[in-house]
């Protein structure tokens, strides 16, 4: 079984489109949490364009699953998550005007600059996972510099075109998979995955959770927030 850790951005992006404060993010995360999922995921971007530093204030207090903060290790975003404590900071690469995040990091180049954030974090008690294109020669460089987990970009798995590119990506995912476990370090999953796709992730028993937004989100336009938890939740073998 794969949890589920709702991604609310897409809920801050409509409320922000037309100001006040409809679609309301927090009832939005009660909603997906009374529906059974066990993490509420945040991506507090510099320029505010979705969630805001006071959402990721707002909803520290009321969560009762795990809340995991995503973003790059710029010292605001470093002195907010040393103030909430989440239970996961997900260090993500940005690079500017990018519409989403679309590669994962290089640890040989970015060691640097991860490694002080990674021992600052765990010495909070805070679980570190790393955005990481699915390499499996990258796993062991993922664990030598402290990261707890990693979090697979799973991009290339979900916009695969052909089942021949799909089942290529797919055996991507699966030794990185396995080479992340021989290196003694958690996975995750995320990035565009959907009810088409994440099922097949069940098949990989060290993946503990998967981050999704969008597509959840999407579904839920037609179904309902909890009906479209409840639908990711079983895609995630739950």
């Amino acid at each position: 079984m794969i949890n589920l850790s709702v991604n609310v951005n897409k809920v801050a992006t409509l409320r922000n489109a037309r100001g006040g404060d409809e679609p309301n993010v927090l009832e939005a995360a009660r909603t997906c949490i009374e529906a059974g999922c066990q993490g509420i995921t945040v991506h507090p971007r510099e320029d505010q364009r979705h969630i805001r530093t006071t959402d990721v204030r707002d909803l520290a207090p009321i969560l009762t699953v795990e809340f995991n903060i995503e973003g790059n290790p710029r010292p605001d975003l470093i002195d907010l998550v040393m103030e909430i404590r989440p239970d996961q900071f997900t260090l993500v690469p940005v690079e500017a005007d990018e519409i989403t995040s679309h590669h994962g990091w290089n640890i040989q180049k970015d060691q640097k600059v991860l490694r002080p954030v990674i021992e600052q974090c765990k010495a909070a008690g805070i679980r570190v996972s790393l955005f990481m294109d699915a390499i499996p020669e990258a796993m062991a460089d993922a664990s030598a510099i402290g990261a707890d987990r990693v979090e697979l970009y799973t991009g290339p798995y979900a916009s695969a075109k052909t089942d021949a590119e799909r089942s290529t990506e797919f055996a991507r995912i699966q030794e990185s998979h396995d080479a992340a476990l021989d290196a003694g370090i958690e996975l995750n999953a995320g990035h565009d995955l959907d009810l088409n796709n994440l099922h097949r992730l069940q098949k990989l028993e060290g993946i503990k959770e998967a981050s999704i937004g969008h597509a959840l989100i999407c579904h839920a336009l037609y179904v309902g927030l909890s009906q479209a938890v409840k639908d990711f939740r079983k895609a995630c073998g739950q």
